[in-house]
């Protein structure tokens, strides 16, 4: 069943869009595109990887590609829809048909790209994939418990924090990391996609 449905749901030529971005699937040829993108370090200090680190980059795609050919992750590029440029990379991951749910994950954005709107409108897109096309039953989303900037922009678009997971994962600055978690469920999906964009609705 979980391969049936993740080829069902994730075929070589998905692309999830708003008016603002487009997510299509990873390639390994928008590894030039994504390396001007990942120069700071701040970049990468709530991040299990360091990808300011051209290697680093180079590897973490493969792992990407990897883990879709045995249906663990859907990696996507995010492209900003206003300038055509590619902003950074998401992902579903996690995928349990079975259990109906999903997590949204392995984000992150070109410093130039913070503040723009793109996060918010990927997030749109992954969601309403989730809940609308796929039927899912949970979306969930992780991050470091010490980023703060994360966590308000994930209450802002209505996830629920549900507990911090101590010494949950390790770091490259060889620091452990709690993970805080939230999720929304399909019932809650309902009413909040309405608060996104009233004027879409």
């Amino acid at each position: 069943m979980q391969q049936q449905l993740y080829e069902q749901f994730f075929p070589q030529s998905i692309v999830l869009e708003t008016p603002r971005v487009a997510l299509r699937l990873l390639q390994p040829e928008d590894y030039d595109q994504l390396l001007p993108l990942t120069y700071s370090k701040d970049t990468w200090k709530y991040f299990t990887k360091d990808l300011s680190d051209a290697e680093e980059l180079r590897s973490w795609i493969y792992v990407a590609l990897e883990e879709r050919a045995v249906h663990k992750r859907m990696p996507f590029t995010v492209i900003d829809k206003d300038s055509n440029e590619i902003c950074g990379s998401t992902s579903f991951g996690n995928i349990s048909f079975y259990d109906s749910r999903i997590e949204i994950g392995w984000s992150w954005l070109g410093p130039q790209h913070l503040g723009t709107g793109v996060n918010y409108n990927a997030k749109f897109a992954l969601l309403s994939y989730a809940f609308e096309v796929m039927k899912l039953e949970r979306v969930e989303i992780k991050t470091d418990n010490l980023n703060e900037r994360a966590k308000a922009a994930l209450l802002k678009v209505g996830m629920i924090p549900e507990g911090v997971l101590r010494s949950h994962m390790q770091m490259h600055s060889n620091r452990r990391r709690d993970s805080i978690y939230f999720s929304m469920l399909k019932h809650e999906w309902a009413e909040r996609k309405f608060q996104f964009f009233p004027e879409m609705f």
